[in-house]
């Protein structure tokens, strides 16, 4: 096998470091994806292994979300450090714009709800510090609440620049 990665002991240590790196939780995909980064990973390996370590309760299962657990936080401080410097190299590089689409995906949500006039369309916007915009509208259809729930979470920052132009806008 070519690479840093040579026994499973190895791909579970990859598999906790990598989720416990991780932002959210991650789906099974994502995973496989990240956990490639190296020559000595064998995806049927990789696949037996992550079913290991959560039977083990080292990571949790949501759906179809992984996470890591107490105990695989301890496992993985313990033994990160005999993982390849080269292999938690490539590893952090592939997990940093991972990262930064989870969070803003964390910092910025939408809900439809139905409500007996109509549907309550709630837009929430966080930076680090906590909450930068919150609004609640309601729309007549369900149909007008889901298009105007994804285009704020196509543009955000437009739209909070926007309103925040309106408000601070000089009166003539």
């Amino acid at each position: 096998m070519a690479g840093f990665i040579h026994d499973k002991l190895d791909i579970k240590l990859l598999v906790l470091y990598i989720l416990d790196r991780a932002a959210a939780p991650i789906d099974f995909a994502t995973l496989t994806d990240l956990s490639m980064c190296d020559g000595g990973v064998d995806y049927f390996q990789f696949a037996e292994a992550a079913s290991e370590l959560l039977d083990s309760g080292h990571i949790a299962q949501d759906g179809e979300f992984y996470s890591i657990t107490d105990k695989g936080r301890r496992t993985c401080a313990a033994g990160e450090s005999s993982l390849s410097p080269v292999v938690r190299r490539r590893c952090d590089q592939r997990m940093a714009p991972l990262n930064q689409a989870l969070k803003r995906r964390a910092q910025v949500r939408s809900e439809v709800r139905p409500q007996p006039q109509g549907f309550d369309v709630c837009l929430a916007m966080d930076d680090d510090q906590g909450s930068l915009f919150s609004l609640t509208l309601l729309a007549p259809s369900e149909e007008d609440g889901q298009r105007i729930a994804q285009q704020f979470l196509q543009h955000p920052d437009r739209i909070y620049n926007g309103i925040l132009g309106v408000l601070l806008a000089e009166q003539d």
